[in-house]
């Protein structure tokens, strides 16, 4: 028989051999590319619960980290809070240490009792109620000493001049609250070896502001390895903690502990996959705070290796249904077809959105398997979209709680005046007074008033610059004159505030006794003049065509950004025939002038 009536006998001509070989491409096809789906929507699935795991170890990092750098906030502003306190850590900062136990030693003498509130019991107790410190120092910027406390050793002090160290020039330098410890300080309590991370926070004298020292304290990197032991065994990778300068304070591996991490410019948290020391995924998670991020790495060779075990099982189950399909379609080719035909109307079903589909095939063959699979998918595609969609309400909640646990400025109010009177009571009637110029101040500045007048302006001026009289005591005064005809003519708001604080901020000399700032309104027929004048640092001639030409050009907001704003919104409110006159001599002083005309009251 010639192979030409051999094909018109079994293929051409029999429908049975078009059937079954019609129904081995669908199967063989069918089964490849379900096979081909499932494996990549099993693989991403490892994949993301994999990054879950990294994003989630990496969040707790960040988290117990953060609450570390609360605790070190809490202990300086306890300081604030408690006056003997604070004046005993002043103390203490500023004076030789025999001074200060001295000193401690005779208020003990005199009053035994309630004296045992001092900065270095203090601190001696956060040490104990924290196991997870290391060190906690307490530096000097006036006496150039460090007070350290060691976990499970006694205190010390060390002298750290700039005859012996660069520990003076390293503390005055401003850096991130959460780095690397410094080499110098470490070198001085000769603890080299323990992993650790550094917080720093500065104490500041709270009547003059004036820097005093530094707190330090050193958490057990270990701690952070416990932590990850505990919550997140076995996952992919490493976690690292970075500084503001890609230092690495923790690593997971150990392998970049206090070097620069080589790849710190190509990080990025997304699912795209970077080449760092080999292709991997990342999981970054910064805190602006404290001015670090935490890092989560997970190469993607590692990630392979969790859906190894599901591609050898699918290969394997996809070539076992071809096996069979091939083999048995002769007995069951009608049925075959028929199922055949429904998987592919579900399938259609599903591409047209219908997910509630499901195929009712209760077989334990090829094409059952092939509906249980399919069924899956479908089961967790949907549980998929669910879990987003629920995740989006989730967001939109907690952004509608944000919104409406915004603070009451009356609560604000009450708590300045609640602050006020304590002051008073305790006989710091300047301080009193401050908190009342704040209070109103920042009442005058919130409140929406239908018809702003200059006397409102001057008299929110008048605030401002009470405080600062009464910070600077007799080296500054402030003279406010003003045409009785022009208290309520109508006026820009914030229109002479940020003149006064240029003077403020720029201009004032704290070491001059005669500092002065005037304002001026007068009336010039239709013109309203005001004159805002000082006898402050004053500007070069160079400085001042650069201040004007700023002026006059339209940038984006920074440098002279009050100036710019003053004379723009006078220029939209009045027109061309508004302007702002700036004259200057260098140690002089400096007037500006904002001209304007006259408006009805309404």
């Amino acid at each position: 028989m010639s192979a030409g009536s051999v094909y018109r006998t079994y293929v051409k001509n029999n429908m049975f051999t078009k059937m079954l070989l019609l129904f081995v491409v669908i199967a063989v096809t069918t089964i490849v590319t379900l096979s081909y789906l499932m494996f990549n929507l099993m693989s991403e699935s490892v994949i993301r619960n994999e990054l879950g795991n990294q994003r989630e170890a990496v969040e707790r990092v960040e988290r117990y980290v953060h609450q570390k750098y609360i605790n070190v906030q809490s202990y300086t502003n306890d300081l604030y809070r408690s006056a003997s306190l604070g004046q005993d850590t002043s103390y203490f900062l500023i004076n030789d240490f025999d001074e200060y136990m001295a000193k401690r030693i005779d208020r003990m003498t005199q009053s035994p009792i309630g004296n045992s509130e001092s900065v270095l019991h203090y601190f001696r107790q956060a040490l104990d109620d924290d196991p997870g410190i290391r060190n906690l120092m307490l530096y000097s910027a006036e006496k150039q000493y460090m007070y350290v406390y060691t976990q499970g050793g006694m205190s010390k002090l060390y002298q750290a001049n700039q005859s012996r160290s660069y520990i003076p020039d390293a503390m005055a330098l401003e850096s991130p609250s959460v780095s690397v410890p410094n080499e110098w300080v470490r070198n001085l309590v000769k603890d080299q070896e323990t992993p650790v991370y550094s917080i720093r926070m500065p104490i500041n004298d709270m009547r003059t502001y004036k820097n005093l020292g530094q707190l330090l304290v050193y958490y057990q990197a270990e701690d952070l390895d416990r932590l990850l032991e505990s919550y997140a065994p076995g996952i992919k990778g490493y976690v690292m903690m970075l500084s503001a300068d890609g230092k690495v304070m923790y690593d997971s591996s150990g392998r970049y502990n206090g070097e620069r991490y080589p790849y710190a410019d190509r990080l990025v948290n997304s699912e795209a996959t970077v080449q760092l020391e080999e292709e991997s995924y990342t999981v970054t998670l910064s805190n602006n705070q404290g001015g670090f991020t935490v890092v989560g790495v997970a190469p993607v060779a590692e990630m392979a290796e969790g859906y190894q075990g599901i591609r050898d099982t699918i290969v394997l189950v996809a070539s076992i249904g071809i096996l069979i399909a091939i083999s048995l379609p002769a007995l069951l080719i009608v049925n075959y077809s028929k199922r055949t035909n429904n998987i592919i109307r579900f399938m259609r079903k599903v591409e047209t959105g219908d997910f509630v589909a499901r195929i009712q095939d209760t077989k334990e063959d090829q094409l059952g398997q092939i509906a249980h699979s399919f069924n899956e998918m479908l089961d967790e595609l949907v549980q998929y979209i669910d879990k987003v969609y629920k995740a989006e309400i989730n967001e939109k909640n907690a952004e509608l709680s944000a919104l409406q646990a915004r603070i009451n400025p009356h609560f604000l109010y009450n708590t300045l005046e609640v602050i006020r009177m304590r002051a008073l009571s305790r006989g710091a009637r300047d301080v009193g007074d401050m908190i009342y110029s704040l209070s109103v101040l920042f009442k005058n500045m919130v409140q929406k008033k239908e018809n702003y007048t200059l006397k409102d302006e001057l008299e929110a001026c008048r605030l401002y610059l009470e405080l600062f009289r009464i910070r600077y005591k007799d080296k500054f005064i402030y003279k406010l004159h003003v045409d009785e005809e022009l208290k309520e003519m109508p006026m820009i708001k914030m229109s002479l505030q940020p003149l006064i604080e240029n003077y403020i901020v720029h201009g004032i000399l704290p070491e001059r006794e005669d500092n002065r700032i005037e304002i001026l309104a007068e009336c010039h027929e239709d013109q309203v003049e005001v004159t805002v004048r000082d006898n402050g640092k004053g500007m070069s001639p160079q400085e001042l065509e650069s201040l004007q030409l700023r002026l006059s050009t339209v940038e984006a907001p920074g440098e002279s950004f009050g100036l710019r704003s003053v004379s723009e919104r006078l220029r939209l409110t009045y027109g061309p025939q508004s302007r702002m006159e700036i004259d200057s001599t260098e140690d002089e002083g400096t007037t500006v002038k904002l001209m304007f005309p006259v408006t009805a009251k309404e």
